[in-house]
């Protein structure tokens, strides 16, 4: 036919895209307080991009979440309050500092200890203050064996606890989303998406990131198969490397106690997109030092209530 050349050809990405929205929109309208979980990371980027295409130029039908631990990259938090602010949309903090204040969790101390297993505590006591009964994250089925197991809404129980057991079929992308009260839902509208579908989506949209996830020098030292960044929050203890000045970048944030880097020379999303695809490795096997306290360890803080 005369007319196929001019027929753009649908992509993945476009695919992908309109799934995400559709989710969205699915919980915007189904439930009656959801919250978006942002912590500036490029997932949560990719989702605030995507709740724009999903509603704009209304407003969001959610405020955004932070659960914040305190022990954050700076370029991490400045870039989260200038995104967020330049949306005009609704931030909400909630601090793993106040659970420890109120004695609702004791922070770890010693090698290994991190406020990152404390965020389920916060995050639960905030969605439980509230109401929020639906929380939209950027998780990702790619990125660890427990998240695979994740339906695209992810029921939890009356105490905010995740069965894989429990979950629900969703055949032919049809959602149930009736929950009880007290139970609430985890929704994860990047599930089918790979960690190089979010850059190449970044790439498209020309969305900015926070200057982490590209090649920049820092003191940093291993410990184990980690490098991780020195500062005031982590320092090299007996048994990890001296500290050095490297050339490094981040596959993904978090809390920089347990977050770790890779030597990297990628600058740009291009030069970050060639590089994922030779990598050998997820983004979490070797930058998530939590992750590999046991070989369980992700899955049994979801079951805890971790997102």
């Amino acid at each position: 036919m005369s007319g196929e050349a001019s027929i753009p050809a649908v992509t993945r990405l476009s695919v992908l895209e309109a799934e995400a929205i559709h989710v969205l929109r699915e919980v915007a309208a189904e439930f009656e307080r959801p919250v978006l979980l942002f912590s500036a990371g490029k997932d949560s980027i990719v989702l605030l991009r995507l709740a724009e295409k999903a509603f704009r130029p209304g407003r969001f039908p959610f405020p955004l979440l932070h659960v914040d631990t305190g022990h954050n990259f700076d370029e991490v938090i400045e870039f989260r309050n200038r995104i967020v602010g330049g949306l005009g949309e609704e931030l909400v903090v909630a601090k793993v500092q106040d659970s420890i204040d109120a004695g609702r969790v004791v922070e770890e101390r010693g090698d290994g200890g991190s406020r990152n297993r404390l965020q389920s505590v916060t995050l639960l006591d905030a969605l439980a203050e509230h109401g929020y009964d639906a929380a939209i994250g950027g998780a990702r089925r790619d990125e660890e064996r427990s998240r695979a197991k994740e339906r695209v809404l992810s029921f939890r129980d009356e105490y905010g606890q995740w069965d894989p057991r429990a979950q629900r079929p969703e055949l032919w992308a049809l959602y149930n989303t009736v929950v009880r009260r007290g139970e609430s839902v985890r929704a994860f509208p990047l599930s089918n998406w790979t960690e190089l579908d979010v850059w190449r989506y970044i790439e498209r949209e020309e969305l900015a990131l926070p200057s982490i996830y590209f090649s920049h020098t820092r003191q940093v030292f291993e410990r184990g198969r980690h490098i991780l960044a020195a500062s005031p929050h982590v320092r090299a203890e007996p048994g990890d490397s001296t500290i050095t000045t490297e050339r490094v970048r981040y596959r993904t944030v978090g809390d920089l106690t347990v977050t770790g880097a890779i030597r990297s020379e990628a600058a740009t999303v291009a030069e970050v997109i060639d590089e994922l695809e030779r990598a050998r490795w997820t983004e979490r096997a070797r930058t998530r030092a939590d992750d590999n306290f046991s070989s369980a360890a992700l899955e049994d803080r979801k079951r805890e209530g971790y997102f």
